[in-house]
């Protein structure tokens, strides 16, 4: 598979499956855009027996159509892997009958791998798709040793809700599901190197800030061109290869695409994140369970972290944005899209400065599996959480970006900084750091430490103040490929 960067063990545990002799039901799930489609054609080309992929809800308007639309599409479909003597299905029911129909005419004793792509979208309102489907699996492929059915799905709350976690018909049926992640640091280099599209770790790393490790936006930067000229090519100007992705990436996942949009809009404000009341009043949506849903399915899709802030009850979490390419599109895309140099322009400038912080902590979450190697604790069992206290007349707030509290009685206090150059700890950032040890030493039990971590771009210089720092990590570490 030398066209598949990463995925060593889906790839894996995909070939595992097929060749296990007997019904596979696997489901493959993930952000929109991060190879899932890709991941099963690279890896059973030529050995694919029927494939079809459903219409995208961005391309259609009436919704009375829908149904027709979808049930064309799998009908046309049907046709070009040679089923013949057959009209167009009104009904899902005769749709699968006739899927069967063309599998057994094919079916000469080998493999035969079945792979709908997007099948949420075909379950559209009061079409009968999910009966139609649960009777496909349940009475015809489950009893034959032969076939292998793959399914794919953006709609994250779709697969879980309606299979990994049904109580209907398909409960306990799925064999296999597989969360296809977007790359890390390390996989995105490896991906511009196989592409000889050549940036140094630092342009790498404002490229994942930027789009995030989704392979799909990646996949258009060109060989020549800086990592400035890419980002103002796909985002920026009169006609960007991504032009209006932040609304067609809502509209093909989500059913209230709008109310998710206003979500994403109110938690790209501020990077600790709101809570649930705070999410409501701010966005004007009821305090309900229909919230409750959507913050689900936007968290199950990866758009946003559910946490608990260290010191805070658990029953009242923090939703925060985490999806890197919705924070960059809507803290300056949506914005200056109509200027084609805005990236070439301000890539340096102030304008990009407070983004730059917050998309680096943001990357560094995203690595913390790197972080704890480098630190040398990837045994070490641990939990996550950040701190944030509001100051007041009485004393100075406090601003924590990530706390790692390990079982070994140490506490990592991690303070993320983006530079352009090693980074200068002064007297005052000395003093604002120590303030920040010693309240967090206050809420620990004396067996406790707090080791302060600094994670930058090229490491702290050295200097009379450096020493306050136990551990020094830098951009490097995290291109390391542990996980």
């Amino acid at each position: 598979m030398e066209n598949v960067i990463g995925r060593k063990s889906e790839l894996e545990e995909l070939e595992q499956r097929y060749l296990s002799g007997r019904p596979e039901f696997v489901a493959i799930y993930g952000r929109r855009r991060v190879g899932k489609t890709f991941l099963v054609k690279q890896a059973f080309k030529g050995r694919i027996t029927f494939m079809h992929t459903g219409v995208s809800p961005v391309e259609q308007d009436a919704e009375r159509n829908k149904m027709r639309t979808q049930l064309e599409s799998f009908y046309y479909s049907l046709l070009d892997h040679g089923l013949e003597g057959f009209k167009r299905p009104q009904t899902w029911m005769e749709a699968f009958y006739q899927l069967k129909q063309l599998l057994t005419l094919l079916d000469d004793g080998s493999r035969q791998l079945v792979f709908i792509d997007e099948l949420p979208w075909m379950d559209t309102p009061r079409s009968g798709f999910l009966p139609a489907f649960e009777s496909f699996w349940n009475g015809w492929c489950s009893g034959r040793d032969n076939l292998m059915l793959i399914v794919c799905g953006s709609a994250t709350s779709w697969i879980l809700g309606n299979m990994s976690r049904s109580r209907g018909g398909l409960y306990g049926r799925l064999t296999d599901e597989i969360k296809l992640m977007p790359f890390t640091l390390g996989e995105c280099e490896q991906y511009f190197a196989h592409e000889q599209v050549e940036l140094s770790r630092y342009d790498v790393l404002r490229a994942y800030m930027a789009f995030g490790g989704i392979p799909y936006y990646i996949g258009y930067f060109q060989k020549g061109l800086s990592f400035a000229a890419n980002t103002d090519r796909i985002l920026f100007g009169r006609n960007p290869r991504l032009k209006d992705e932040f609304n067609r990436l809502f509209n093909a996942i989500f059913t209230n695409a709008d109310d998710c949009k206003k979500i994403v809009r109110l938690l790209a404000t501020r990077h600790s994140g709101f809570t649930r009341e705070e999410i409501a009043k701010g966005t004007g949506l009821p305090l309900g369970g229909g919230l409750t849903n959507t913050l689900a399915a936007l968290e199950e899709s990866d758009f946003i972290l559910r946490y608990v802030p260290y010191g805070k009850s658990a029953k009242a979490p923090y939703y925060k944005l985490i999806d890197n390419f919705c924070l960059f599109w809507l803290k300056h895309v949506e914005t200056n899209q109509t200027d084609g140099r805005f990236m070439t322009d301000h890539a340096t400038s102030d304008i990009m400065r407070n983004w730059s912080g917050v998309a680096f902590e943001e990357v560094c979450w995203q690595h913390v599996g790197q972080i704890k190697h480098a630190l040398g604790i990837a045994g070490v069992k641990s939990t996550l959480s950040a701190w944030s206290v509001r100051g007041d007349d009485t004393q100075e707030g406090v601003q924590i970006d990530l706390l790692i509290q390990r079982e070994d009685n140490v506490v990592n206090l991690c303070e993320m900084k983006f530079a352009v150059d090693t980074y200068v700890i002064d007297k005052d950032e000395a003093r604002k750091l120590q303030r920040r040890i010693e309240a967090l030493k206050a809420t620990l039990t004396p067996r406790q430490t707090v080791h302060l971590t600094m994670i930058t771009t090229y490491g702290v210089a050295n200097g009379k103040y450096s020493g306050v720092v136990q551990k020094n990590l830098t951009a490097e570490d995290l291109f390391s490929n542990a996980q």
